[in-house]
């Protein structure tokens, strides 16, 4: 198992934006579904977003649709999170990984990595 390299997380007022970058794996990255998870202080770990293995099919949780775009370059083994409109509630840790399957559960992806820190001040 191969761990993620999460990028581009930072501090950002109300209304900003940001742009997170997920290092995938060297092996096979363009076999895999790919997600963004996030986890705020004392809460779960939930499902942001997700893509296919070729990028023609996208999911979103309902709160960040229309705001947060996500997509992947394959030949530079690379997933990003397209933030917009940031709220104070998209406040947390950003996480990535990988899937074999077309799911939202956590429990159905690996290969996390630490994760990047999202904060949004009001």
């Amino acid at each position: 198992q191969e761990q993620l390299v999460e990028s581009g997380g930072g501090l950002v007022q109300a209304g900003g934006s940001l742009t997170l970058s997920c290092a995938g794996p060297g092996r096979a990255f363009s076999r895999y579904m790919m997600g963004w998870f996030r986890q705020a202080p004392g809460k779960e770990r939930e499902f942001v977003s997700a893509i296919l293995w070729n990028g023609k099919a996208t999911y979103y949780e309902e709160s960040v649709k229309g705001r947060f775009t996500i997509s992947r370059d394959n030949a530079k083994n690379t997933l990003y999170l397209q933030m917009n409109s940031l709220k104070p509630e998209d406040t947390a840790v950003y996480f990535c990984a990988t899937s074999r399957a077309t799911s939202r559960s956590p429990d159905d992806y690996s290969d996390w990595g630490q994760g990047t820190q999202v904060t949004v001040s009001s």
